[in-house]
């Protein structure tokens, strides 16, 4: 099958014997990309299996509408947010809600968006939405010191501090504009080693999680799957970030124990609030890709597929 927009959807086969689509069932594609896995969704859930599904990315959605075509009238697409996912998709309606956390291979090959070090005139942008919200570039150009290495710290960029102090240094002369400035600065702080990862790695991936403000759009996005989805619903989210799989691991830890805490409280057995259980793990570890998916697509490498089902 050659896939949308070059992209080849993560952990594909495992991602439908989670959701089990069937004929008749309604599901959610919070982060369609290029339709590789709606496509998938709406396949496995022929004849008349619905699909709503969104993306912040306009170009991704033109590129979704077209691979989905066979498909049409079994589906909605709408550019937005997956956070915002119950003010539109009936509260209780769905059987199955995919969230696929990844950038699309289209975003990272193109050379004017600003995701990938590799194309190095290209502007920093980073935006999935361009239509709104701040820029790389006026992050390093505006924020604090003590922000940026914040948030390079947060990312696990054990060079933070060294590479801070080379933007600043750079921004007082001349602003950040392009991708080859960042990366110029980056590797002055701290060169890579030949054969290792790219050492503006870190660095890309931390202002693209925060010029989206993706943390925050996934902790609200798991409330909001959870309302659209009935009763035996299925939630599948695939991460590649460790913060980003923290924050589902934890949710879906809450979702599935019998008690509540009250904010910022410990967990102690006095301070439990005893209720019933909202959800069930399916697969408490998460699933990782096979080596041959791997050696197929390097880029789902670090991809890790988390699985609640709601009670």
């Amino acid at each position: 099958m050659e896939f949308s927009l070059g992209h080849q959807p993560v952990l594909l086969q495992e991602v439908i014997s989670a959701l089990r689509p069937q004929s008749g069932g309604r599901y959610f594609d919070g982060t369609c990309g290029g339709g590789g896995h709606s496509f998938a969704i709406l396949d496995a859930s022929r004849p008349d299996g619905w699909l709503d599904a969104c993306d912040r990315d306009d170009e991704a959605l033109v590129a979704a509408r077209t691979y989905l075509a066979p498909f049409a009238g079994r589906f909605a697409l709408r550019q937005g947010n997956f956070s915002e996912v119950d003010k539109w998709v009936p509260h209780g309606s769905c059987h199955g809600v995919l969230l696929d956390l990844g950038v699309n291979s289209h975003q990272l090959t193109s050379d004017y968006r600003g995701f990938s070090f590799q194309h190095e005139t290209a502007a920093l942008d980073m935006r999935m939405d361009r239509s709104r919200g701040t820029t790389a570039a006026d992050i390093l150009n505006h924020w604090e010191p003590a922000q940026l290495e914040r948030l390079f710290w947060d990312n696990e960029e054990s060079h933070a501090r060294r590479i801070v102090r080379v933007i600043i240094e750079v921004r007082t002369t001349r602003p950040f504009e392009t991708v080859g400035q960042l990366v110029d600065a980056v590797r002055r702080a701290a060169p890579g080693r030949p054969g290792r990862t790219h050492p503006a790695t870190k660095v890309f991936q931390a202002l693209r999680m925060v010029v989206n403000e993706e943390l925050p759009s996934l902790r609200q996005g798991l409330q909001s799957a959870m309302r659209i989805l009935a009763k035996q619903g299925i939630l599948a989210v695939i991460s590649f970030h460790s913060g980003e799989d923290r924050v589902v691991k934890e949710f879906m830890r809450q979702e599935a124990r019998d008690y509540d805490l009250p904010p910022n409280e410990p967990d102690l057995p006095h301070l439990r609030r005893m209720r019933a259980p909202r959800g069930r793990l399916v697969d408490r570890k998460g699933i990782e890709p096979s080596e041959n998916e791997i050696a197929a697509n390097p880029r789902a490498r670090s991809a890790r597929l988390r699985v609640l089902e709601k009670l």
